[in-house]
């Protein structure tokens, strides 16, 4: 199986329309990630991870720690998501914003949020190809270890889903980086699917990838007009061999146009 083929993309608030229109597009089965945003409670990403199980996709929801505002509603939150999308799979992040619950980072999740015990088997957890704005780097890379042996002391699998990139050199490092330390684990990597250029730059900025972005639009003469996707990182995945990764797509511009853009990569019918 190719590298884009192995696809995976997130989706924010999707009502029962938006859903029904994915499951015509993505094969059965599909990786939806449900974005953890402050304005979506509990109860609604339930039901959107219910509405994607029954429409033959596999929801993983985002658990943000920092916004969780106690253990009763992360377990609340775990519960239903098992009892109603028989979820399996989560992604655990710190979430950017000051942390005002018990649970400080990631980290604090894995360890004490009882995952195992509610049924999960697998969790995602986040990399950063460009570094962080606000994290320094050896911070990172230790964390990323912490977070891994507590996954694995947990009984819980673990892929690391990383922050989207525009830069296939920087992205191709920072894989060989981490199979050269040792990390082994699948990694899926973050891209953004097709967007308005003026969308990709304020989701860059706002996540600190904003160089990566200005180095290819000062490289190309088209200078990304109108709508770009990640042809080019594809591309260069695709040739890099087996890295053990696969694309994981943030739908800026929209989670059916990113669909279908997903699905024409894994065909093969995207050019770089």
């Amino acid at each position: 199986m190719s590298f884009a083929e192995r696809f995976s993309l997130e989706a924010t608030r999707p009502d029962a329309a938006e859903i029904a229109t994915l499951a015509g597009i993505l094969p059965p089965g599909t990786p939806v990630y449900l974005t953890a945003v402050p304005t979506v409670d509990p109860r609604t990403q339930i039901d959107a991870a219910a509405g994607l199980r029954k429409a033959g996709l596999e929801p993983i929801a985002h658990i943000a720690a920092r916004r969780i505002a106690s253990a009763a509603q992360l377990n609340e939150l775990l519960s239903g998501l098992r009892a109603e999308a028989d979820m399996k799979r989560l992604l655990v992040i710190g979430g950017d914003v000051d942390s005002t619950g018990p649970f400080a980072d990631a980290l604090a999740v894995i360890q004490q949020g009882g995952l195992r015990a509610h049924g999960f088997e697998e969790i995602g957890i986040g990399g950063y190809p460009e570094g962080h704005p606000k994290i320094p780097l050896r911070r990172i890379e230790a964390a990323l270890d912490q977070k891994i042996a507590a996954a694995r002391v947990a009984g819980l699998r673990v892929s690391i889903v990383s922050q989207f990139s525009f830069s296939p050199e920087q992205i191709l490092t920072w894989l060989r980086q981490l199979r050269a330390c040792g990390i082994s684990v699948p990694v899926k990597v973050g891209m953004a699917g097709p967007a308005s250029v003026a969308g990709l730059l304020r989701y860059a900025k706002r996540c600190g990838v904003s160089a990566s972005l200005r180095g290819l639009m000062a490289g190309t003469g088209r200078g990304l007009i109108g709508h770009a996707g990640p042809d080019d990182i594809i591309a260069a995945l695709e040739a890099a061999g087996d890295l053990n990764a696969s694309p994981h797509y943030f739908s800026f511009g929209g989670a059916v146009e990113t669909a279908r853009y997903a699905c024409e990569a894994a065909a093969g019918r995207i050019a770089a």
